[in-house]
């Protein structure tokens, strides 16, 4: 595996042999601000893979951040797992005092593998943390991640079917973890027939049982005759090949780095397959932490913000068929002039 070069600012990797701790700090760009992004504990092949993985999420980060109007740049952590061994409570202590160390450089919350109790137990040792849920503020980021995804759906529905509801329509969503349980849950509300896949049984056979979802197998959750796909677990599922299978007219999901390599993007688009940018759609939780960290106790920050992912999604499917170029250009164009102009660019609309 070639570890990516992608001008990241700082690259740290951290070992504590007390606690048995291991796990790599990405710091993509602090341009808008301090780079901000969720810590993911996963079992990792080696520490190469998980150096790629940090490096290619912190990039994802910096991206959504600059697109979803907060001022953060973009970071990413995680921490190496072992099979069927959950976090001790020094080790989540452990990495608390790394990330105070950076002094405020990156700032850490929930991603995969971690949960609120995880966060709070981090917050012992530093205070660049979010995602704690103190006084009923912030907490888990999966519903808004959820919510700002199915809104960006509508919107993607809208302009590939000229349809202004879900209502009737068949999705696939791959992953149910929180963000595609809750997903599901708004799906299932808005009469969507779903059909879903999770490695873990147990999911599958919840989301069937309480959102009347027709199951498959994982390896097959592409494929399915459906409307829309929505990739809702780990990344790099578009490729050449499984873009070749699908017969879905749009993808729309929670997942980060969908696109297995740049060029995946141009597949989708002379595919006729409508594409939303993961770092556009899926930036409801980041907007639900910097609400939380930043203090803003104010819902209508938040719903403002998760709002505009339609809005901008909107533009970015428009400028699209205009330019003749894949959504993913437009979206990765417009993110880069903010960051060289260092706030926010609204042009023609875009929120």
């Amino acid at each position: 595996m070639q570890i990516p070069s992608h001008n990241h600012e700082q690259l740290v990797l951290r070992q504590d042999s007390a606690s048995g701790l291991s796990a790599v700090i990405a710091i993509h760009s602090t341009r808008l601000g301090p780079a901000a992004g969720g810590c993911r504990h996963w079992v990792y092949e080696n520490t190469e893979a998980a150096v790629c993985d940090a490096l290619r999420l912190a990039e994802g980060m910096t991206y959504k951040n600059a697109l979803a109007d907060i001022p953060f740049g973009g970071g990413k952590s995680v921490i190496l797992g072992r099979p069927e061994q959950p976090l001790t409570q020094q080790q989540l202590e452990v990495f608390g005092g790394w990330i105070e160390e950076l002094n405020g450089a990156y700032i850490t919350a929930e991603d995969v593998g971690m949960r609120v109790a995880d966060m709070r137990l981090i917050a012992r040792k530093t205070r660049f943390v979010s995602g704690l849920g103190l006084a009923g503020v912030g907490g888990d980021p999966s519903p808004s991640t959820a919510l700002g995804v199915y809104n960006g759906m509508v919107t993607a529905v809208r302009s590939k079917f000229g349809v202004a509801q879900l209502d009737g329509l068949r999705v696939a969503v791959q992953g149910l973890g929180n963000v595609g349980f809750s997903l599901c849950e708004l799906l299932a509300r808005a009469g969507v027939k779903l059909v879903v896949a999770d490695l873990n049984p147990d999911r599958v056979a919840a989301v069937v049982s309480r959102f009347g979802a027709q199951s498959c197998a994982s390896e097959e959750i592409l494929q399915q005759d459906v409307e829309v796909i929505a990739p809702c677990a780990l990344g790099g599922v578009l490729t050449a090949e499984s873009v070749a299978q699908l017969s879905a007219g749009v993808v729309a999901g929670s997942a980060n780095n969908q696109l297995a390599s740049p060029e995946v993007a141009d597949l989708l688009r002379r595919r006729s397959i409508l594409y939303a940018p993961d770092y556009v759609i899926n930036a409801g939780g980041v907007i639900s932490i910097a609400h939380e960290y930043l203090g803003k106790n104010d819902p209508s920050w938040v719903a403002e913000r998760i709002g505009g992912i339609a809005s901008r999604l909107s533009w970015i499917f428009t400028e699209s068929e205009n330019a003749q170029c894949s959504t993913e250009t437009v979206a990765r164009s417009l993110a880069n002039d903010r960051l060289a102009q260092g706030k926010c660019v609204a042009l023609r609309g875009v929120a």
